[in-house]
């Protein structure tokens, strides 16, 4: 896995998700909110929580910027909040890996 923090610092959204998900990752709970995003019905160890969750935010990033009306900013900004919050929980060696 690449360096999460640098892929992290160097995703350029537009501020308003990214205010978003800071302000959502407060009551981001991962027994409750990553079943619900990732669709499962376990929650997966951190580092496979954040390839998946990388993947998915880079689909809904080239759907927004498609401009394809299938686009849910709800669901963007959960993956964003669940995305940061993972990359919390990672070991600080294993984000440098």
């Amino acid at each position: 896995m690449t360096d999460v923090t640098t892929l992290l610092a160097a995703l350029r959204r537009p501020r308003l998700l990214i205010r978003a998900a800071r302000f959502g990752l407060e009551h981001y709970n991962r027994n409750r909110d990553l079943r619900r995003v990732m669709r499962s019905a376990t929650a997966p160890s951190p580092a496979r929580a954040l390839t998946a969750l990388i993947e998915e935010e880079a689909r809904m990033e080239d759907i927004r910027r498609s401009g394809d009306a299938t686009y849910n900013v709800t669901r963007h900004v959960e993956v964003l909040i669940a995305l940061m919050g993972e990359a919390r929980l990672l070991p600080q060696a294993q984000q440098a890996a």
